[in-house]
């Protein structure tokens, strides 16, 4: 991994490869690092979330497979941020001093689902108790209101968020609220945040308003023709990003 490097392009969000009888497969990763490296131009991955069916493992499972995605990305991936939130608030801070022990780039939490957080000062208490839990490692607030039903803005949730949680980088932003989006990179300028966009779909869409790149599902297989957009976007040459996209 690169310590101190910005996160920012395309982050791989890793299926969990299984066995016929429902068990982790550990030994297909090393093959899976080589592949997005390769063949896909990626060298970020963002290990049991959503894609990789982080909360329906159980917390061995997870350690698991955060241990073997940093132990086989050491020297040949840039970042591996872990996933880390649970319903248990106990459970996500061992699996947050988990990913500190291995060496994850960083760790990553959703908001609470079940018992919902209904104001921004309920839910960085939350996060604030499990990023304390690795004081050194960056944190990312993983925003997918789709599926956890907490629909704070996190325009609301950025203000002082930097003295609550030191540790404090980014978003990776799974939400279609491109106006939420923009505010928060209107805002942050000068923090230097990092705002990971992860609705594939409409990626171009978000790049046009300021995203430093995407977290999904579809950077394992398509990453080099999302690559190719994000090119394209760069020159500008907006005919071909759509084209890509």
């Amino acid at each position: 991994m690169t310590p101190g490097k910005k996160l920012q392009g395309l982050v791989a969000a890793t299926i969990t490869p299984m066995t016929p009888d429902g068990q982790i497969n550990l030994s297909v990763i090393h093959q899976y690092v080589d592949y997005l490296v390769r063949e896909q131009n990626v060298k970020n991955v963002f290990v049991n979330g959503t894609t990789g069916e982080g909360l329906s493992l159980n917390i061995q499972e997870r350690k698991q497979l955060a241990e073997e995605w940093v132990s086989q990305g050491k020297d040949k991936l840039d970042h591996v941020i872990i996933h880390v939130g649970a319903l248990s608030l106990p459970e996500s801070q061992e699996l947050a001093r988990h990913a500190a022990a291995i060496g994850a780039s960083g760790i990553a939490v959703i908001a609470p689902f079940f018992f919902k957080p209904t104001n921004k000062d309920e839910l960085i208490a939350f996060l604030q108790e499990v990023a304390s839990e690795a004081p050194a490692v960056p944190f990312y607030y993983y925003h997918i209101p789709l599926l956890t039903g907490v629909k704070i803005r996190v325009e609301g949730l950025l203000d002082g968020i930097k003295e609550r949680i030191p540790t404090f980088q980014g978003v990776k932003f799974s939400d279609m609220d491109l106006l939420d989006l923009a505010q928060c990179i209107n805002k942050n300028k000068r923090e230097q945040f990092a705002f990971l966009y992860g609705v594939d779909e409409q990626l171009l869409s978000a790049l046009a308003i300021g995203a430093d790149g995407a977290v999904g599902s579809t950077y394992n297989y398509l990453g080099q023709k999302n690559n190719l957009m994000l090119q394209a976007f760069a020159k500008p040459d907006l005919v071909l990003a759509r084209k890509y996209q």
